[in-house]
């Protein structure tokens, strides 16, 4: 793996485990941000497959589109565009007044998160 994929992934490992850590906090859980990490981790982690596919991509943070650039190099991944438009829409929406995550939001979130991560992980050769 190319070093900077490697530090895409560690930025990558870094969200989810905030965003998990939001998720189960017992006092005071900030959803809203478990759904925004939530987001960068699954970011984060299609773009590090992106750079070993040696695709370049603009700076956006939709992950729909995002994913369509990966679906030459991933073709299966095309089962995730639905979650990924809803987490790109609840990591926007979240972060201005007028919207709020709960904790089923959250959960959705990071379950999406995991799910990107663990498809990319065995593709990058990367232990789960």
């Amino acid at each position: 793996m190319r070093p900077i994929t490697s530090e895409w992934v560690a930025k990558a490992e870094a969200d989810l485990l905030t965003a998990e850590r939001e998720q189960r906090a017992e006092q005071s859980p900030n959803y809203d941000a478990a759904a925004f990490h939530a987001q960068q981790c699954a970011e984060k982690y299609l773009k590090a497959r992106l750079i070993e596919g040696e695709i370049s991509f603009p700076k956006t943070h939709d992950l729909g589109a995002i994913l369509k650039l990966v679906l030459p190099l991933e073709p299966a991944w095309a089962s995730l565009r639905d979650e990924l438009n809803a987490l790109t829409d609840l990591a926007v929406e979240v972060r201005y007044p007028g919207a709020s995550a709960d904790a089923d939001d959250a959960a959705r979130a990071v379950a999406t998160a995991r799910k990107v991560r663990n498809l990319a992980r065995a593709n990058l050769g990367i232990a789960p």
